[in-house]
């Protein structure tokens, strides 16, 4: 399986840094994982709906440019759906025994995630209802795909 972690913005900190590093490679084992970072777009803090549209719109085709046609799209949404972790892992259990060896996580920046990219994804996958910050929630997305594969394989750590 090739998964693919497609990101606005750059990692600046340290510490989740390390945290990625430590899941990408324990990841190293059970799928090829990839991270995609694509620039945020520069927008002023007080942003009116026109703005953040158009702030969407630029990062969405970032985003799009990255995913290719065979590729099954899952982005991180507040309103997606919830899943418990071995739903999580019985749905990539599911991709990867039905053909879906590609897929592509999509965090999207500040603003949230364009129409375009909407329109393209497969599934759109909520872990709270809580926000989290956008850069953290890649190394929380890794350590659950992480969980995925050893709760599908039987392996102990996800109790």
């Amino acid at each position: 399986m090739k998964i693919s972690i497609i990101a606005v913005g750059k990692l600046k900190e340290k510490y989740l840094k390390r945290g990625i590093e430590e899941y990408l490679k324990r990841l190293g084992s059970y799928a090829k994982v990839q991270i995609v970072e694509v620039a945020d777009e520069k927008a002023p803090e007080n942003m009116s709906e026109a703005e953040m549209r158009e702030v969407k719109r630029k990062e969405g085709e970032r985003i799009l440019s990255n995913i290719s046609q065979d590729t099954y799209v899952i982005t991180l949404e507040i309103g997606g759906k919830m899943l418990s972790s071995e739903k999580f892992a019985a749905k990539l259990d599911e991709l990867a025994t039905y053909g879906n060896s590609k897929i592509a996580f999509v965090i999207g920046g500040s603003v949230g995630i364009s129409e375009s990219v909407q329109k393209r994804r497969d599934l759109a996958l909520s872990f709270s209802k809580m926000t989290f910050p956008h850069q953290m929630m890649r190394m929380i997305l890794l350590e659950q795909v992480y969980r995925a594969f050893r709760i599908v394989r039987g392996e102990p750590y996800h109790k």
